[in-house]
């Protein structure tokens, strides 16, 4: 992952991330409330060894206690020490419990012993520190080595009482707070990280550069906030969607500058990536810069071209291979261009497609059509559309955003490379348009001006739009191509 896009990542997810940092800001907040208060009482002893009357024994003395100090420091949270202490205190804990709350420590290079108690009284804490304390000088001078007049040879003194405290030392609400918040904006960062590494749903063009050199031939936008328009089995899509099919048809039309492209096949890798849907608008845009484009539905399993068109299905591919009518009688015209629906359902829609007569008809039509659009079944769950592939000029894959993972679309190329199937490129269907409905369009000046695009006037049931007229005025003098109106465009109902 980059650092472009790790940083787009954070932006995409803050959410998550400022989520789980308030989740544990408030844990540690719940934590520092349900803890038990505490108070530390410390207090200080002094660690002497006895004079010598040289100063070899001067330092010998002072090795000495610097050698044992560490033990004497050990013997405060001992039952020899702690056991006076619960007897004075009249204490009603056992040496281990009470050994629990007392730690002793010596800082570097002193003789000083600090011994501090942690209890949930403040009195209480100061007291035991000052008993053990006394307890401790007393312990140590009953094991203390004797010198030649029988004195102890290792004395402690007590140099500082310990006061009663009057700031609780726990709960630290405050840090545990701060703490809370730090874990869960790690918890967070590493969350969505993780989520982003293991999420291989394409989500831009890099994700497609990962997957392979099959270019981008069209990014085809939706508008956020219109899911339930883009599910009607027909309906309108205006403003920057119309221009996209707009744009992917060109992009088609100038990928091959040596080979005119005179058949596709439009084809996924999985149902429900919106091929069908895509398959139309495309010849519906293909329709305006060429006057003879067919739309071929060839997905003898579950065809939708007919029902999405609003025309008559009954007759179509299958009874033209069947030899049951003729080409020209199963052709329809719908708004601008040529419909040839799937037909009657066969038995056997492998062998259909693998046949000799499909490739001899799909010879006859890129002669009669300047463009000739196949809707072909997805590419992973059965073979039909591979086959497609190989007797017409490629395959155009549909991807998903946010919905086809990098796996997916792999295999998709790698099954088209297999069997020596050209990919001519990739459209990344339904991505979010944040922008408005807004165009720029040009009417006799040279000053632009905004202007809303107008719904389409497709109306489907197999007959002339309005469009069709559009059509016919825009090939009038000096071939004018450039549309007078949006052209009809077909909804996603379901993305299949």
């Amino acid at each position: 992952m980059t650092p472009t896009e790790f940083l787009a990542t954070l932006r995409r997810q803050w959410a998550t991330i400022l989520v789980l940092s308030i989740i544990g800001a408030i844990a540690g907040f719940s934590l520092a409330r349900f803890t038990p208060e505490s108070f530390q009482a410390t207090s200080s002893v002094f660690v002497s060894a006895q004079r010598g009357d040289t100063s070899a024994e001067l330092v010998q003395g002072s090795t000495f206690t610097q050698n044992i100090v560490q033990s004497y420091a050990e013997l405060a949270s001992m039952p020899v020490v702690l056991e006076p202490v619960i007897e004075r205190l009249d204490l009603d804990v056992t040496p281990p419990v009470l050994a629990r709350s007392i730690s002793a420590q010596t800082p570097l290079n002193t003789f000083i012993i600090e011994i501090t108690v942690t209890d949930n009284s403040p009195e209480a804490s100061a007291k035991i520190a000052n008993a053990v304390s006394d307890e401790l000088a007393t312990a140590v001078q009953r094991i203390s080595p004797k010198s030649a007049n029988n004195a102890p040879v290792v004395t402690l003194q007590n140099v500082a009482r310990a006061p009663v405290p009057r700031v609780r030392s726990a709960p630290n609400t405050p840090l545990m707070v701060v703490t809370g918040l730090g874990i869960g904006l790690a918890l967070g960062y590493g969350f969505v990280l993780l989520r982003e590494v293991l999420d291989t749903r394409i989500r831009s063009e890099k994700d497609l550069q990962r997957v392979g050199e099959t270019p981008l031939l069209g990014l085809i936008s939706r508008r956020p906030g219109k899911r339930g328009q883009d599910e009607r089995p027909v309906g309108t899509l205006t403003g920057p969607t119309a221009e996209t099919y707009r744009r992917l048809a060109t992009n088609i039309e100038f990928l091959d500058p040596d080979t005119k492209i005179c058949s596709i096949v439009v084809t996924s890798s999985m149902p429900g990536e919106g091929k069908t849907t895509t398959a139309i608008n495309l010849a519906l845009a293909a329709g305006e810069l060429a006057p003879r484009v067919l739309l071929v539905d060839a997905d003898l399993r579950r065809p939708s071209v007919a029902k999405y068109c609003g025309i008559e299905g009954a007759v179509g591919l299958t009874s033209v291979l069947s030899g049951q009518v003729s080409l020209d009688d199963a052709v329809q015209s719908w708004s601008h261009i040529s419909v040839l629906t799937a037909g009657t359902l066969p038995p056997n829609p492998s062998q259909i497609v693998n046949s000799n007569a499909m490739a001899d008809l799909l010879v006859k039509l890129s002669r009669s059509f300047d463009l000739v659009i196949v809707d072909s079944p997805p590419l992973l769950p059965v073979t039909d559309a591979l086959a497609l592939s190989r007797i017409t000029d490629g395959a155009l894959v549909v991807v998903r955003y946010k919905g086809t993972r990098r796996q997916q679309l792999s295999g998709s190329l790698r099954a088209l490379e297999a069997v020596k199937a050209r990919a001519i490129g990739v459209v990344l269907n339904r991505v979010t348009q944040k922008n408005k409905d807004t165009e720029y369009v040009y009417e006799g000046s040279s000053e632009p001006r905004q202007k809303t695009l107008r719904p389409p006037v497709f109306r489907g049931g197999g007959k002339k739009s309005a469009s069709a007229g559009a059509h016919a005025r825009r090939r009038e003098s000096n071939d004018e191509r450039t549309p007078a109106a949006p052209g009809e465009r077909v909804t996603e109902p379901s993305e299949r």
